[in-house]
């Protein structure tokens, strides 16, 4: 009988604080996600990288952005890149991150609108390394004071 006063007790306190912390709300709120991909581009082929950005690239960024899916996509240059630097940064804002069926769904829809499937892509991609390195990607995700 004691015992079940005393979890009793308990359970009623934890309750009461619980609700305090319920009630109070984060003073931010998570917003777009930001993808940022370092690209150290070949000696000599700044040229046929900065074509490819403004023709392919710039295509598949407005698919993106025409099916909603991205918001906004920046390229940004390196002033004075050091060794082990990047040349390029791509930023690319998405509306938020997407469920599995969901990149599966726009991945296909992706592939139909640019004509292509995952071994074009995988070409382009060992073909583009011509040209540049991709250095790697992080995510980030956007923090809106309320």
């Amino acid at each position: 009988m004691m015992k079940s006063l005393y979890v009793g007790a308990a359970l009623l306190v934890a309750a009461t604080m619980a609700v305090p912390a319920a009630a109070q709300e984060s003073p931010l709120k998570r917003g777009s996600v930001w993808v940022a991909s370092r690209i150290d581009v070949l000696p000599g082929q700044n040229p046929a990288y900065t074509d490819y950005l403004a023709t392919q690239w710039k295509k598949e960024m407005e698919w993106g952005k025409s099916q909603g899916h991205i918001l906004s996509y920046r390229i940004m240059s390196t002033n004075h890149a050091r060794t082990g630097e990047p040349d390029i940064i791509l930023l690319i804002e998405y509306k938020d991150y997407a469920s599995a069926a969901e990149r599966d769904a726009i991945s296909k829809r992706f592939n139909e609108a640019m004509n292509t499937d995952r071994l074009k892509t995988a070409a382009a991609n060992l073909e583009r390394e011509k040209i540049r390195t991709s250095m790697g990607s992080t995510e980030y995700q956007e923090w809106i004071v309320r």
